[in-house]
């Protein structure tokens, strides 16, 4: 989910999502959630792999280069099996569809390209359906360290690698339908600190050292880095009612972060938590 407000007019590649489909996809997301518009298919567009310039390939090789260099030894294992199972290479800018090839006999999920923003229930919905909602567009030259909304680096680099493994992925699954079933702002804040604190952020420990995963380390240089070695990190054991009681601000690195023992950890304590939503959704029993 992008912030609605960032403009996209830096991004080399705006022509990409420059045209009929895409507007009408974009349209549809805008009214998601209105009678008439709750398909998640009409948010797909297709990738239109013709469009990327030789630049943007530049910059896809400059960022995955300089990650990979840092996540080899940083990262999680499951992430960096994730990303060799679905063949992310440093030539050049993937095809969804390659991706897909690989990942959706694996777990069943796909990843699917989108014009640009989408309403919180429109991206829960698609996650409820094992489909990632993908930027296809990639930040300019001079953006290279950081872009306030997502691009294919984050979102192909950084999310989609986890994808492949079945603990997270039944986790991501059971986070979208619980996000999409609630409609009480206490949840659905609780919710976004737990996406944002996991998925965006998250840190696991992996044969005694802590390890990064969440995709907003994993695509970032500098938030990596800072991540895992600054003294100004409060690193904190996951528990799901901490988690979703801290607060988080979106506009400089992030000060806390939680640490999970295992992916099983995270998934069950997801399930926990939407068993708890689906209960509270039903009628009390008569007397």
């Amino acid at each position: 989910m992008a912030d609605p407000n960032a403009s996209m007019s830096g991004s080399l590649n705006h022509a990409m999502i420059d045209d009929v489909q895409a507007r009408r996809a974009q349209e549809f997301a805008d009214r998601f959630g209105e009678p008439g518009f709750t398909d998640p298919t009409q948010l797909y567009i297709e990738q239109r792999y013709e469009g990327y310039t030789p630049e943007n390939q530049e910059t896809w090789t400059t960022l995955f280069d300089r990650q990979m260099a840092y996540l080899a030894d940083n990262a999680s294992q499951t992430y960096l099996g994730g990303a060799k199972i679905i063949n992310l290479r440093r030539e050049r800018i993937p095809p969804v569809e390659s991706i897909n090839e690989r990942l959706k006999p694996l777990t069943g999920w796909q990843s699917r390209a989108v014009p640009g923003y989408l309403k919180p229930k429109a991206f829960f919905a698609c996650l409820s359906r094992r489909e990632f909602p993908t930027t296809i567009v990639i930040r300019p030259k001079q953006s290279i360290d950081y872009l306030p909304e997502p691009d294919i680096f984050h979102d192909i680099f950084g999310h989609v690698p986890l994808h492949a493994d079945p603990v997270f992925a039944d986790f991501l699954q059971t986070y979208g339908k619980a996000a999409l079933l609630t409609n009480d702002p206490h949840h659905t804040e609780r919710l976004a600190r737990l996406f944002w604190f996991t998925v965006e952020f998250g840190l696991i420990r992996e044969n005694g050292r802590v390890k990064i995963y969440g995709s907003g380390l994993i695509s970032s240089p500098g938030e990596s880095h800072h991540s895992l070695n600054s003294k100004d990190v409060d690193r904190r054991p996951f528990d799901m009612a901490r988690v979703c009681d801290t607060a988080f601000e979106i506009d400089h690195y992030q000060p806390i972060l939680y640490v999970l023992e295992s992916f099983e950890q995270l998934r069950d304590s997801m399930n926990s938590y939407a068993n708890m939503l689906l209960n509270e959704k039903r009628p009390a029993a008569v007397a």
